[in-house]
């Protein structure tokens, strides 16, 4: 055990002797500091006057046994890890024991290794635990504000929708998010019923490219008992689903046109019909639609009705693409690698410089979620804590996307590659801040009288 961290403690509690005497004289030697106790009760008293990083507690024991013991001090343990061992082992045991607060049950008699390993595992388990925490909390002082709901961002594009999305979610008004594949739409639906007063109501989403034509209509209205082939009882409508709650419109764009004027009904009269019902329903439902449709070119080639889309484009929220915010990359890999790192178990802390360029570079044609299977990629295939430019695969497998590969400079010369680079990259901020210098040279993190004097060099009005 390397000496560079701190010692960490290990709690032996074990009534027979000679089982104390060697786990403690081995895991000394592996570099722990290690505390004994002869029953559960002595156990009890130890962690009430110190903390421990790892206890390993024998089940059957006379005064108080491991089970009881993990009952009388789980307020106790705090951070501790328990391993239970016994030599009666069961899986029900097993079972109860990890109920109670135990990470692992080792059964007597065990192979000195297997301990090694055992606490090897925890280990591993709890700095990753640690590694996570500190990532949230460095992307909770990055990004601080600079979130809603399951989004973060800090470039002045996706700062807007922030703040129009949070300003709305207090009202009952219908929005129409519209953005490319891919860049989150659902998600601002979802901060937005959140941040609104119906948060304790549903919110349901429906794909409405996803229902055959035929359906979509039951699936959003209803149907009473024998309005089709197929309909042996009533059935509710996702708008009844949705009463007090919020009701997601995905890919708004692809209603049929037959349906709009039904849609439209609802949306002004707050009632819906079933199919195959004589009487209308009163429905308390916000509607929030998405679509990455121009619905503008829709209405006029008659796929999509004037009237329903201004009843829909109440509040529009219009999501820029990542290409047109590359300066939310870092912080957005930052949050992938968070979560990854929980979900897979991974131990991911940075990514390389040359990886993150390249990041920067690339247009993300598939926007945030193109990214985030990118990371996923990346994790699976990182032999190390950080994420290196080979670990990034794009377009066809085992292939990587050429605009990934760099500067398209084809000689040696370090200087002329870096020309390039720099030519490029300050272009892309420009035009990603809208031609706003500061902000652009904020993005680059170098000085305002920097980028003029770059800007002049590679002719860049």
């Amino acid at each position: 055990m390397e000496n560079s961290e701190k010692q960490k403690k290990i709690l032996i509690i074990d009534d027979e002797e000679n089982m104390r005497h060697m786990l403690k004289t081995m895991l000394t030697r592996y570099g722990y500091a290690i505390c004994t106790a002869k029953d559960g009760a002595e156990g009890l008293a130890a962690i009430t006057s110190q903390q421990f990083d790892f206890i390993l507690c024998d089940v059957k024991m006379p005064q108080m046994n491991g089970m009881e013991f993990l009952k009388a001090g789980r307020e106790r343990l705090l951070s501790a890890t328990v391993i239970m061992m016994s030599a009666y082992g069961s899986i029900d045991m097993a079972i109860e024991a990890m109920k109670l607060g135990a990470y692992d049950f080792i059964s007597k008699p065990f192979k000195n290794e297997e301990i090694r390993l055992t606490i090897k595992k925890a280990e591993e388990r709890e700095r990753l635990k640690k590694e996570n925490i500190e990532l949230k909390e460095r992307i909770r002082r990055v990004g601080g504000s600079l979130s809603f709901g399951n989004m973060v961002g800090r470039s002045p594009a996706i700062q807007a929708v922030f703040s129009m999305a949070l300003k709305v979610a207090r009202f009952d008004s219908t929005v129409l998010i519209t953005g490319e594949s891919g860049t989150g739409k659902e998600l601002v639906a979802q901060g937005i019923h959140r941040e609104s007063d119906r948060r304790s109501g549903p919110m349901v989403p429906v794909n409405c490219a996803s229902i055959p034509e035929n359906l979509l209509e039951s699936e959003l209205f209803g149907h009473v008992k024998g309005a089709f082939t197929g309909a042996d009882r009533d059935k509710k409508g996702l708008f009844e689903v949705a009463e007090e709650g919020t009701l997601f419109l995905d890919e708004i764009g692809d209603i049929p046109v037959s349906l709009q004027p039904k849609l439209l009904r609802v949306l002004q009269e707050s009632e819906i019909r079933p199919v195959g019902g004589g009487k209308s329903k009163a429905v308390n439902v916000r509607v929030v639609a998405a679509t990455s449709k121009d619905l503008e070119r829709e209405m006029a080639s008659g796929h999509f009705r004037e009237d329903l889309f201004y009843r829909l484009n109440v509040v529009p929220i219009a999501l820029p693409p990542l290409r047109h915010r590359p300066e939310d990359i870092p912080l957005l890999c930052q949050f992938f690698i968070t979560r990854f790192n929980e979900t897979l178990g991974s131990g991911i802390k940075n990514i390389s410089s040359a990886a993150m360029a390249a990041l920067m570079r690339h247009d993300w044609p598939g926007n945030i979620r193109e990214l985030e299977n990118a990371i996923e990629r990346a994790i699976v295939l990182a032999d190390g804590t950080t994420l290196e430019f080979e670990n990034f695969v794009f377009g066809k497998a085992g292939t990587t996307n050429p605009d990934l590969q760099g500067s398209s400079y084809e000689g040696f010369s370090l200087k002329a590659a870096k020309s390039e680079l720099e030519d490029k990259m300050i272009r892309k901020a420009l035009a990603a801040t809208g031609g706003n210098r500061t902000h652009a040279a904020n993005m680059l993190e170098i000085s305002h009288p920097s980028l003029l004097s770059k800007m002049k060099l590679y002719g860049i009005d």
